[in-house]
């Protein structure tokens, strides 16, 4: 009995706590759902400049959303192709010495917690404006996802066909290769696509920084107020995604 108060006590405590967080943050961020009534007739109006679509532009963008994808394309592959040696550096169960896997770890760690807009930001002052600083900043991105996903699948896989090898005498590279490559492949090349279906989306905004794709047209067209052009990309990139997504998620199924 006082064992079910304490849960229920612990609960309401939890329940609170949370309504106390979402009430401060409101509080701090000024949110005000009278200031959000007070805006809905500016984006009806906003809506109706936005449609219809000029139609007649889906030609002229055709090229910047291939490149958006050709940066998702080498972007995801260049970070897939450094995660995986990270990877295996962070899996206890591969590489022994902790010393090593715990700095790999903290890399990769480390990695993860910048934003690809800020990556494309970091970049651009350096190589230009274009395709380059979208697809390094894409790079370093796939890089922390795809090889903190891969580490985890590395350590949880069976270790009976590792033993087996090394009872017979099979070097490290053997060990790698023939042991811990089949029980990951299906799950990197689910992480890759995994890691391409955001790639997509995330490259359509890169433009806003001058990381070039679509996201660069979209820039300009906000700019001169051509809304109707502005929702003809939205809903080819919309487009877009979606077929990706679908066709991944098929690959995917079959994989796993």
């Amino acid at each position: 009995m006082m064992a079910q108060r304490v849960s229920r006590i612990k609960h309401v405590v939890t329940v609170i706590f949370i309504l106390l967080l979402l009430w401060g943050c409101a509080y701090q961020t000024e949110i005000s759902f009278q200031t959000l009534v007070t805006g809905l007739p500016n984006m009806v109006s906003l809506l109706n400049e936005m449609f219809p679509p000029d139609w007649e532009y889906f030609g002229s963008i055709t090229e910047p959303m291939l490149a958006t994808i050709r940066m998702a394309v080498l972007g995801t592959t260049f970070g897939a192709m450094i995660a995986i040696p990270v990877a295996l550096f962070s899996s206890s169960n591969v590489v022994k010495i902790p010393f090593i896997y715990h700095v790999s770890r903290f890399l990769m760690n480390l990695v993860r917690t910048i934003p690809e807009l800020l990556l494309a930001a970091l970049f651009v002052p350096i190589f230009g404006i274009g395709e380059i600083a979208g697809i390094l900043a894409i790079t370093v991105f796939s890089f922390g996802i795809i090889a903190k996903l891969l580490y985890e699948a590395i350590e949880a896989i069976d270790n009976g066909p590792l033993e087996a090898m090394t009872a017979v005498g099979a070097n490290k590279v053997q060990w790698i290769f023939f042991g811990v490559v089949p029980q990951v492949v299906a799950s990197f090349i689910s992480y890759f696509l995994y890691s391409f279906e955001i790639n997509v989306r995330a490259a359509a905004i890169l433009g806003y920084v001058g990381a070039g794709g679509i996201g660069l047209v979209l820039s300009n067209a906000l700019s001169f107020f051509q809304y109707d052009r502005v929702s003809t990309i939205i809903i080819y990139t919309f487009l877009v995604v979606l077929i990706i997504d679908i066709v991944s998620n098929r690959i995917r199924e079959k994989l796993l």
